[in-house]
């Protein structure tokens, strides 16, 4: 792994409603984020700990970003992650426009006044080889207990309706979804209560992270199976552990915009950088 000269490595600690991530500034070129660093930077107690690790480098537009989970698996898309650091890039170049590229593709994100930043994350996926799903099936109730919905981000999305989503055990009924054989590459599970037609309450399970207090691209593929299924409009408010986000299926993409706080800055040493080798 090639880091700076003297061995240390700078970094940024930023969360979107207590979804938290370590975000690297690697435009300089002089920084290579492997596996074994994200797994060690995950590590709540003997590295910094973080839902996801998100990369800034070069790229055609503003900025091309890349996602690490917790497990040190890679994520096509981060919604929250992505507001961060455009927040953070606005405030550092002074603009309210920007355009990001992402494995999920190019993003945008705007100035959306009184400190909220919106992100538009694209048209969402729902044919199943796009999501991807393992075999050709309705993507609108899937063959599993519960009818969940099946929807892309970029990255695969399971989101079940319940009455209550407080009563949901989501430390078991996460990880029996996110490795369900009918999604090869994993997914993240969504527990999803109907409050009203512009208002649902959501729970988080993301995979290779495990619960989360929020998640942008969860919140993102749980209003769009919301509204294909007749049980909300195409905006809606959702309330998540961490706060609420704010989410609208447009034709252009679905936008979804929240708060965002860049917490800290720290330095990794070169003690902690030399272990890894």
């Amino acid at each position: 792994m090639k880091t700076l000269e003297n061995r240390t490595l700078p970094f940024m600690k930023m969360h979107g409603l207590g979804n938290d991530f370590v975000v690297i500034d690697a435009r300089a070129g002089d920084v290579t984020v492997t596996h074994e660093l994200a797994i060690a930077l995950a590590d709540r107690h003997r590295g910094v700990g973080f839902d996801q690790l998100a990369v800034i480098e070069t790229g055609t537009g503003d900025a091309h970003l890349t996602f690490y989970n917790a497990d040190g698996s890679t994520a096509g898309a981060c919604g929250n992650a992505t507001r961060c650091i455009a927040r953070y890039l606005m405030e550092l170049t002074g603009k309210t426009a920007l355009t990001l590229t992402t494995e999920r593709g190019t993003l945008h994100a705007l100035d959306a006044g009184g400190g909220l930043t919106s992100v538009n994350m694209g048209p969402p996926q729902l044919e199943w080889q796009d999501i991807p799903l393992l075999e050709e099936m309705d993507t609108l109730e899937l063959p599993i207990e519960g009818a969940p919905t099946a929807t892309g981000m970029g990255n695969p999305h399971c989101t079940f309706f319940v009455e209550d989503a407080e009563a949901i055990l989501l430390d078991q009924f996460g990880p029996r979804y996110e490795h369900h054989p009918l999604y090869p590459q994993r997914t993240n599970v969504q527990i999803a209560q109907i409050i009203g037609r512009d208002h649902i309450r959501m729970r988080v399970w993301e995979r290779g992270v495990g619960i989360t207090l929020a998640s942008g691209s969860s919140s993102c593929a749980t209003a769009v199976a919301a509204a294909r299924r007749g049980l909300t409009g195409r905006k809606v408010r959702i309330d998540l552990d961490g706060g609420t986000l704010h989410i609208d299926w447009r034709e252009d993409g679905v936008w979804v915009t929240g708060a965002t706080m860049h917490a800290y800055n720290g330095i990794l040493t070169k003690q902690f950088l030399d272990a890894l080798t």
